[in-house]
């Protein structure tokens, strides 16, 4: 695939997947074998491991909302994107209860694409941050 059909592959999954809520798109773009890397959420391999990860923060923040800043094609069959998530903690996540507060986070992901589909991914984003904008964590101080 060019490297602008790649570029729309990954539109395509913030669009419709996470932020159009069409999760059966999954099994579109993402390989059977698909790998998703990130320690904060493990899932199973597959377009299903990547529905449970978009899931999760969908039932958490019900008006969750990932705004993409840029798509980038790098070496080979590599797309980076560089994303902000926003939305209202309305329902658990990773036990927490609902704080109604409101997150914004940035954070980059990575995809390797073959064959047309969507075959390892690494996401990177501020968990860190956002569990402070939750309060459950407390904020750093400045000495």
């Amino acid at each position: 695939m060019s490297a602008e059909a790649n570029k729309a592959l990954v539109r395509r999954y913030f669009d419709e997947v996470c932020n159009g809520r069409k999760l059966d798109v999954a099994d579109q773009l993402f390989s059977a074998n698909h790998r998703y890397h990130d320690p904060a959420s493990p899932t199973g391999p597959g377009p299903e491991g990547v529905k449970q990860v978009v899931s999760t923060y969908q039932k958490a923040f019900g008006d969750a909302r990932w705004t993409v800043h840029e798509v980038i094609a790098a070496e080979g069959d590599m797309v980076i994107a560089r994303w902000n998530g926003s939305g209202t903690h309305s329902g658990e996540l990773m036990g927490i209860a609902p704080t109604k507060r409101k997150v914004d986070l940035s954070g980059l992901w990575l995809f390797r694409i073959s064959d047309g589909k969507i075959v390892e991914s690494w996401d990177n984003r501020e968990t860190h941050g956002m569990l402070q904008q939750l309060g459950v964590v407390p904020a750093m101080t400045q000495a």
